[in-house]
């Protein structure tokens, strides 16, 4: 039986008591950015470290999707299916298109470089967002050491039409996962700061979105131990954060509902499979896959 902590008894409905966590796979550096393809019934997901991408089939194992990656880490699709990547190395955002070759969605703002960026979403109008922290710039591990061009750790959007990169949220020390609410009203953001700062933040915050811009920011949760990495919503407005020895899940109103226990640090997770009710999740060397009773929200 899979190791649960149950906090509230809301959380005893989102769980399956029979289920195990299972280890897909193992050899990774550092396991990141998992994104489930339905049509193609196959997950992508980053090894930073090891500069490449790897592609899961069910019952198929583990293979070689691309290397070099430039370093990928956080990896989603777009309005039409195709594959969005936060590239350490290109220190750009990028979108593989139907043919194979790749698009520059961003890599520059105010004339200078990104830092390195870190995790991406797609609204439904189109507009990519993504977090911009300087972890694949503070070392040659994952990515290439250099100094910062910006002058802070920013969150961005793209503008659907214009491609214009703008600002949205400029008040982050590391700014990591994002997810959307099930209607797109609220974004979610992680701040992992305490990771490389004593006292920094290890938090989410919640963001109301209109017309394109976030107002708010107010602390959702602040996550322990360990700092928040990834985090994705279920079609009933659960947020299911990694952290230091698992997978913390919340309520939309910010209860802790419980936690699943897993024995490396997580670093992030997204709901697959053909019901998208199975949990993936990237963890330090290993994948770990879990079914739940919950499922995605749309392209979670």
């Amino acid at each position: 039986m899979t190791d649960w902590e149950m906090y509230d008894k809301r959380f005893r409905d989102l769980t399956l008591p029979t289920v195990k966590l299972e280890k897909l796979y193992s050899g990774v550096l550092w396991a990141e950015g998992p994104v489930w393809f339905a049509d193609g019934q196959f997950l992508l997901f980053s090894d930073i470290p090891n500069n490449r991408l790897l592609r899961y089939v069910e019952g198929g194992g583990v293979s070689l999707f691309r290397s070099p990656s430039r370093f990928s880490n956080g990896n989603t699709r777009d309005t039409s299916g195709r594959l969005v990547t936060c590239e350490h190395g290109s220190r750009s955002v990028t979108r593989t298109e139907i043919d194979g070759s790749i698009t520059v969605i961003a890599d520059r703002y105010d004339g200078k470089r990104l830092n390195s960026p870190n995790d991406v979403v797609v609204s439904q109008d189109g507009a990519v967002w993504f977090s911009d922290p300087p972890y694949g710039i503070l070392s040659d591990y994952e990515g290439g050491k250099t100094p910062s061009e910006q002058k802070g750790n920013y969150v961005y959007r793209v503008d659907p039409v214009t491609g214009k990169v703008a600002i949205a949220a400029d008040d982050f020390d590391k700014p990591n996962g994002l997810a959307f609410s099930p209607d797109e009203s609220i974004l979610y953001i992680a701040d992992s700061g305490a990771s490389h700062r004593e006292n920094g933040p290890h938090q989410v915050r919640q963001f109301r979105v209109k017309d394109g811009k976030l107002s708010g920011g107010e602390v959702f949760a602040d996550i322990q131990p360990g700092v928040p990495d990834g985090l994705r919503v279920d079609t009933e407005g659960n947020l299911w954060i990694s952290c230091g020895d698992g997978i913390l899940c919340y309520s939309s109103e910010g209860a802790c509902l419980g936690k699943i226990l897993v024995p490396e640090t997580v670093a992030n997770l997204t709901f697959g499979g053909p019901m998208r009710n199975r949990l993936f999740i990237t963890a330090h060397t290993s994948l770990y896959a879990l079914y739940v009773n919950a499922k995605g929200a749309a392209r979670s």
